[in-house]
């Protein structure tokens, strides 16, 4: 299978992966996939092999006008690639890239989204195309709807996304014996700073939870440029109401971060994604993207808070980020509080 691209959009795959496990539980699962997100595969039973595409090598010979180390890597990967042996490709991306990976692959039946959601005309690489209906619909439900394509009716499992052992032990060391914590964690990726809320929005909802409840407040740093940066300013003015996650350098280590927290808030981000998968009832801050497309896994507890202004949502997102400014640090605090206590519900 394939499912390349960001963090989160490889964790709401998982769930859809894990009912073709339960399908064919004897069969040889392998998914190809980028640098980035591979971490989070290598714990997961629905997976025997995680395949990754070097991606910045690759990129990094080509700017560098290394045309002969680009193709001998490229060579390698699908060599690699071919030597799987596939029966069966099932293309969760279904762009262009993907589409000519799962055509390289060798394999003779070739499973893809047909558009709309299938783009780029990487539809054209599968000899099997899903119709997918309605149009607007989560992620999660998209590749649901492609497992379902092939005939495949077993139901996700429960807890889509596993914490390794060592992972989760690690994280208890780190934390020591404290009591569960709520995770802030307010970066975004370098592509996507619209998305990103305010620190004296953060600020208010860490005092008033940390007043209120007592609960410890804990600020994930993520991978993005001004992260930190954001994180260390968020801790300082809150005054001891909040204070730094321990480290987590792998997606591993974070997601047993998650799984130890009563709430994770957050924007929409692939760290939300992954606190949802996990268990972890979440908070989620909406802007630019799609509520309905985004929404969290549906199993798990959560809330949106989403100020719907005329431009939004939108796919490019803007430097005046109005609709995450909008947001009252007020009605966080209240779904927060409703999460806390133990509201269900989406």
């Amino acid at each position: 299978m394939i499912r390349l691209g960001a963090v989160g959009d490889v964790v709401r795959t998982l769930p859809a992966v894990s009912a073709l496990r339960a399908a064919y539980p004897g069969a040889r699962i392998s998914w190809l996939v980028e640098p980035a997100s591979a971490s989070v595969l290598s714990d997961q039973p629905w997976i025997d092999e995680v395949l990754v595409y070097p991606r910045a090598d690759v990129s990094e010979a080509l700017l560098g006008v290394r045309w002969l180390e680009a193709a001998r890597r490229l060579r390698s990967f699908v060599a690699a690639l071919r030597g799987g042996a596939f029966d069966l490709v099932v293309d969760f991306h279904s762009i262009l890239k993907s589409g000519v990976f799962s055509r390289l692959s060798g394999a003779p039946l070739r499973v893809g989204l047909a558009p709309p959601f299938g783009r780029e005309g990487g539809w054209r690489f599968a000899n099997r195309r899903a119709h997918v209906e309605p149009r607007r619909a989560s992620r999660f439900e998209r590749n649901r709807a492609l497992v379902q394509f092939l005939g495949v009716e077993a139901a996700p499992d429960a807890q889509p996304l596993r914490v390794a052992d060592a992972a989760r032990q690690r994280m208890a060391r780190l934390l020591g014996p404290t009591s569960a914590p709520v995770v802030i964690h307010p970066g975004t990726s370098d592509d996507t700073p619209h998305k990103r809320w305010t620190v004296s929005g953060y600020t208010q909802v860490a005092r008033e939870l940390a007043e209120d409840t007592g609960t410890p407040v804990l600020v994930t740093v993520g991978p993005a440029r001004d992260d930190r940066a954001f994180a260390e300013a968020l801790v300082g003015e809150a005054r001891g109401a909040a204070r730094r996650a321990p480290d987590t350098p792998s997606l591993g280590d974070l997601a047993a971060l998650f799984a130890r927290a009563r709430l994770y808030i957050g924007s929409d981000t692939g760290p939300m994604h992954v606190a949802s998968l996990v268990g972890t009832p979440v908070l989620q801050l909406l802007g630019p993207t799609h509520p309905l497309e985004n929404a969290p896994w549906q199993a798990t507890p959560s809330r949106s808070v989403r100020v719907p202004v005329a431009c939004s949502p939108c796919r490019r997102g803007c430097a005046a980020a109005t609709c995450m400014r909008a947001i009252p640090p007020d009605r966080v605090v209240q779904e927060a509080r409703a999460l806390l206590a133990g509201a269900t519900g989406h």
